[in-house]
């Protein structure tokens, strides 16, 4: 696997600074959000021009760095049109940008039919999966049109929460532009988190060849809630996704979630021995 971070969870330096440390840290991709990762120029819809993304290429490149995820972690279900409307905008501008940038895919998790983005039981109902799909297809024929992969990211509190509903989503939508972003914990709650072993296992089985990234963190239960941490730091099993991605997915790129600055170098150490072992 080609390992790499969350680049807003790294030490908050000047962008090309902050890049140059990431190499340093022996990563060799990074997940971007824009405006998570830069202050000192704009990153708003009409600053993502092809002089921009040549620039931000070139200061990866220089490090020896691939962006395996552009992020846009908006919500396509929003009910309220006005503010749809501008998060379709910057979906199709990040699409747009993706295609000069040379990035991997640009990522997105599915929202929620609310304008807070908080999950609601409706996040699991047919009408809110209809929504999500209704205003996907138009962003997902963009990224056909610009030969970008859209990449969505399934999680449990969200409206495309388990292996079944992204299977579904692939399915309807049918296009070679839309794959999947695997993270193992984020389709885990307490609901199933006793099962969670088999949860992976379908989610490989039914997912497993359209998976184009995998982000790797770590869970476990503290006072009733399941909580997420750095690969090491909780009561995940990495047997099942490491060995699928070492026998399917050569070179895939594999970006760490929620580390610290403080425990980076621990959680990569950590996932790099049990990806040699496995």
């Amino acid at each position: 696997m080609q390992l790499g971070i969350r680049l807003h969870d790294t030490t908050q330096l000047p962008f090309e600074e902050r890049i140059a440390q990431v190499h340093e840290l022996g990563f060799t991709c990074g997940h971007l959000a824009l405006s998570k990762v830069i202050d000192e120029f704009p990153t708003t819809d009409e600053a993502l021009t092809p002089g921009l993304a040549m620039y931000i290429k070139n200061v990866f490149a220089k490090n020896q760095l691939d962006i395996a995820v552009l992020g846009c972690y908006l919500n396509l279900a929003n009910p309220n049109r006005t503010q749809l409307a501008e998060i379709t905008r910057r979906y199709l501008a990040h699409i747009r940008f993706a295609s000069w940038l040379g990035c991997g895919v640009v990522g997105t998790e599915t929202g929620a039919p609310n304008e807070t983005y908080d999950f609601v039981p409706e996040c699991h109902t047919e009408e809110a999966l209809q929504t999500f799909l209704e205003n996907l297809r138009p962003v997902v024929e963009y990224a056909e049109k610009m030969g970008v992969v859209l990449a969505i990211e399934p999680v449990y509190r969200h409206i495309v929460w388990n292996p079944k509903c992204a299977r579904r989503v692939l399915e309807e939508i049918n296009s070679p532009n839309l794959q999947i972003i695997f993270d193992p914990v984020n389709l885990l709650d307490m609901d199933n988190y006793g099962d969670r072993q088999s949860v992976i296992e379908e989610a490989i089985e039914l997912l497993g060849p359209d998976i184009a990234v995998v982000h790797l963190k770590d869970c476990a239960v503290r006072n009733g809630k399941l909580l997420s941490m750095g690969c090491g730091l909780g009561e995940m099993d990495y047997t099942q996704i490491l060995k699928y991605m070492k026998e399917h997915k050569p070179f895939i790129h594999a970006t760490l979630e929620d580390t610290r600055p403080e425990n980076n170098q621990r959680v990569k150490h950590f996932i790099s021995r049990k990806y040699a072992e496995v």
